[in-house]
């Protein structure tokens, strides 16, 4: 199955700081969803995927 091809504004390094490790979001993915700095988000690893979702506290 080939690879679709990525753009290479959306190809992203990871990166290390003292004790974790971190990838960038594009900007323009941020905007779209409505996100902010400090916001909470919700990682999954569903195979060898990473999923991250806006964190919704239970009403």
């Amino acid at each position: 199955m080939a690879r679709r091809a990525v753009n290479d504004e959306n190809i992203r390094k990871i990166q290390k700081s003292k004790r974790s490790y971190y990838v960038t979001l594009p900007i323009e993915y941020v905007r779209k969803l409505g996100w902010r700095e400090q916001q909470k988000v919700v990682v999954h690893k569903p195979g060898k995927r990473l999923m991250i979702e806006d964190f919704k506290e239970n009403d």
